[in-house]
């Protein structure tokens, strides 16, 4: 395996300075040298992205957008194709615990994301792993791929190898709450603690009478992704209608990379990750895990995969998380449940003190001793 470092902007030669100077001649160049030119660019794309109404445009691997932490980079093989996961490897800056978090990001969200949460964590003691997993963001988004959540967590685990690291606490949002539950069953001995926040997959949208889309529908509906598209749908869906401007910033990273020069690509995976997550459910799972579990739930948030394309009466009946959280919670066996009322699908981001405060609270409580 190789592990290579990917120098944050402030700390790169005068030379790749002047280089990155040169992409706003470039963006009135020929689109074929600006495609070719796009890799080389970590962070001048913000400044010259396409005009200003339209928000920025990113590379394939999420060139251009710049991360709170410095990124490096993990080569691996598999499915016959050599891949790169982008990842941030934070060390503690508080008194170090001897503990390691590991961060999985939502459908709808990267590593970076989780910016508030690293600095939590790492001032608390903890290291801190923040990979972006294969098909999203920095990372490699291969033209075919056999997408399940238990690859993407046997490629996690790979990463954790190759960094060392034999035991750790996952804590997933979103669709990486389904990948961290995964991963806590396929590796029960690896895992110390398991925090899920608004995991989606507390429910079967597919037996409960959502129908199915195919790879190619998911496709052409991902092709028409747009930053007003997903601010619209984040602001009704996640945020029961409300809005923050630094939420801002994390629209325009997933609307650059949908409209870059790897937007066919970004689109493909994505289907094919949306195809994974329908059709893939942890819920009649959540029994049988082994550590301790905890659940943090936003109770205003109402995500449901598959909602738009329900009848009416399924429509009604999921995506309650005021319900869902309390309902999962009894399956898990050593499970504890922290609800925080009137908030979304991200609570991590709307209020990181409060969110923090929670989890660091339980994480101390349940550290397991070695």
């Amino acid at each position: 395996f190789n592990v290579a470092v990917i120098l944050p902007f402030e700390h790169r030669p005068i030379s790749m300075e002047l280089a990155l100077m040169s992409v706003t001649l470039s963006r009135w160049l020929p689109g074929l040298f600006l495609t070719a030119a796009l890799p080389l660019f970590a962070h001048a794309a913000t400044q010259t992205a396409t005009a200003p109404a339209e928000g920025p445009a990113y590379g394939p691997q999420l060139q251009g957008f710049e991360y709170p932490y410095t990124l490096k980079r993990f080569d691996f093989q598999s499915q016959g194709k050599a891949l790169q996961m982008g990842y941030m490897d934070v060390a503690a800056l508080g008194k170090a615990n001897g503990r390691t978090v590991v961060l999985m990001h939502g459908k709808n969200f990267c590593a970076a994301t989780w910016d508030s949460s690293i600095q939590a964590l790492s001032e608390a003691g903890y290291r801190v792993i923040a990979p972006d997993q294969i098909g999203f963001c920095t990372s490699s988004k291969p033209d075919n791929y056999q997408y399940s959540f238990q690859q993407l967590a046997t490629n996690t685990q790979q990463l954790l190898k190759a960094l060392g690291i034999q035991k750790a606490t996952l804590l997933g949002h979103s669709t990486g709450g389904m990948l961290a539950t995964r991963y806590a069953l396929l590796f029960p001995e690896q895992v110390d603690q398991l925090a899920l926040v608004n995991p989606i997959g507390l429910e079967d949208w597919k037996a409960l009478g959502v129908p199915y889309r195919t790879v190619d529908q998911w496709y052409q509906r991902e092709l028409k992704v747009t930053a007003q598209g997903i601010r619209d749908y984040e602001r009704t869906t996640y945020y029961d209608g409300r809005w923050k401007p630094e939420f801002d910033r994390w629209v325009d990273m997933l609307a650059g990379l949908s409209k870059g020069p790897g937007k066919t690509q970004v689109a493909w995976n994505s289907a094919l990750i949306y195809d994974m997550i329908f059709t893939q459910p942890v819920y009649y799972e959540f029994k049988d895990l082994k550590m301790p579990t905890l659940l943090l739930i936003g109770t205003s948030d109402t995500t449901a995969i598959g909602k738009d394309l329900a009848p009416p009466e399924v429509k009604a009946k999921i995506g309650h998380y005021e319900v869902l959280g309390k309902q999962v919670a009894k399956l898990i066996p050593q499970s504890t449940l922290v609800e925080f009322p009137g908030m979304g699908h991200a609570p991590q981001m709307e209020e990181p003190a409060k969110f923090h405060q929670a989890l660091l609270g339980w994480l101390n409580k349940t550290n397991p001793v070695d």
